[in-house]
């Protein structure tokens, strides 16, 4: 294997400048998808380099059941230092699996109480809570075993919510507030809380990736802006919505829920709204600054996951011929 085994831990790394590249040159849309695939490689080959690092480390511990040739000298070899990086992996990959199972956790955990703090009102799409605290934010019902999505809303158990405040309400004009409707109804229809559930679990992975969960945050809401911008027919009144509402707005229940006003580069937002519309391409040429940033994202993905699998399939073959028969 040799530091092919460690290259998926750093290769994250590379995607800082994608990020970057992707945020401004891409259209939001193909930007979430992209940088959302290349997180999800990203850690899944991480969290791959270091089970293998486990293996090795876990085999020198007296008294484990692993066999005996694990702990061979040409099993140890395969890795370069491997007493120290075998070691250190153990402890660190139960961290990483404590720390994913946690937020996947807290998520379940805030969607269910928010579920249940509206059980008792009418099962609408729209809930207006009478409640100081200025907030809005998109609430997703659950799909039926069918997959069926129609009109914003799930076919089976729960629907999808957008709820909002009468003290936001209370801030923005008629057309602002109907940009506000269509800016939660985007990422309900689009389901964003998958994309930033799975960027926030990818940076649990491996805090390299923690650049690119900001990103998709940003892509999410700037997707969810332009949907809006289509919706109400004025790229200028969703502009005016989302300033005046992040001056006031303390944002979602959770990072993995979208709402109207997160914390973040609003006035990226604005100003982006205030400019022309993105242009929608399926995949930009090499030459450009978004072409560099997709193909930028999808080399270094192809690397890391490249690398994962040499070293998987090597340590594979080392451990199947050190195994006694």
């Amino acid at each position: 294997m040799g530091v092919f085994v460690f290259l998926p831990l750093v290769l994250p790394l590379t995607a800082w400048p994608v990020a970057r590249l992707a945020e401004h040159h891409l259209h939001p849309r193909m930007a979430t998808w992209l940088l959302t695939g290349a997180s999800a490689v990203l850690a899944v080959c991480s969290t791959l380099s270091l089970a293998l690092l486990v293996v090795v480390g876990t085999a020198q511990l007296p008294g484990n059941p692993l066999p005996d040739g694990w702990s061979d000298p040409e099993v140890r070899e395969a890795v370069p230092y491997d007493e120290i990086a075998g070691r250190i992996a153990i402890p660190t990959l139960i961290l990483v699996l404590a720390s994913c199972a946690r937020a996947a956790w807290r998520h379940r955990r805030v969607r269910r109480r928010a579920g249940r703090a509206l059980g008792g009102l009418p099962a609408t799409s729209v809930v207006v809570l009478p409640d100081a605290s200025p907030y809005a934010y998109a609430l997703p019902g659950r799909k039926s075993r069918a997959g069926v999505f129609a009109k914003g809303r799930a076919t089976g158990g729960a629907r999808d919510r957008v709820v909002v405040t009468t003290a936001m309400l209370a801030t923005l004009a008629g057309p602002e507030r109907r940009a506000l409707f269509a800016h939660e109804r985007a990422h309900l229809a689009a389901r964003h809380h998958r994309f930033l559930l799975t960027v926030q679990l990818a940076a649990r992975a491996n805090p390299f990736l923690r650049p690119l969960r900001t990103a998709v945050t940003y892509t999410t809401e700037r997707w969810a802006d332009e949907e809006a911008a289509t919706s109400v027919g004025s790229r200028r009144i969703v502009a005016r919505a989302v300033g005046k509402a992040a001056l006031i707005s303390r944002g979602a229940p959770s990072a993995t829920l979208a709402g109207f006003a997160v914390v973040g580069p609003v006035p990226r937002r604005v100003a982006a709204l205030l400019g022309p519309a993105p242009a929608a391409r399926s995949w930009p040429s090499l030459f450009t600054g978004a072409g560099l940033a997709a193909w930028g994202a999808a080399a270094g993905t192809a690397a890391s996951a490249l690398s994962s699998a040499n070293s998987a399939v090597t340590l594979f073959v080392i451990l199947k011929a050190a195994t006694p028969l």
